[in-house]
């Protein structure tokens, strides 16, 4: 396979395109509309994965006040991609930008990923009594699975 370059970037609108149909897919935001993805990445730090020819492979984003708080979030890898540690090198590449050192607290959320964020550090919460949430089971149309 080929060379597989990551960097932190806006996503060009071919881009989103992927993005989008590859979010729409997932179990944490089936039927996501593209305008709520592509205003989410105007609105975040976003780290993407190319293959030596340019196209998108993998990407992930970073909702943050980038003063002390983090939510690592829509972390995925195409099909072609899967295996070869590319979700830990977004991540990674995300950790490591300088606006985001120094933060209090990143936090993620994930099904059946957490071999993937164990290894960089993430860990259950401390405290999980101590947090609340507003969530709205479908605010696409869909039930999340």
């Amino acid at each position: 396979m080929s060379t597989v370059c990551i960097a932190v970037e806006q996503p060009s609108e071919a881009d989103v395109d992927v993005i989008h149909a590859a979010l729409a897919a997932t179990y944490w935001s089936p039927g996501v509309p593209r305008d709520v993805v592509a205003r989410g990445c105007a609105n975040a730090l976003c780290a993407i994965a190319r293959d030596d020819v340019g196209a998108l492979l993998g990407f992930a984003r970073v909702v943050t006040d980038r003063a002390s708080f983090a939510w690592l979030c829509d972390v995925f890898v195409l099909s072609a991609a899967q295996g070869r540690g590319v979700a830990r090198e977004l991540v990674r590449t995300l950790r490591a930008h300088p606006e985001l050192q120094g933060l209090r607290r990143w936090l993620l959320a994930t099904r059946d990923a957490h071999g993937v964020y164990a290894p960089l550090g993430f860990v259950p919460l401390a405290a999980p009594e101590r947090w609340m949430e507003i969530a709205e089971p479908a605010p696409y149309g869909r039930v999340r699975g």
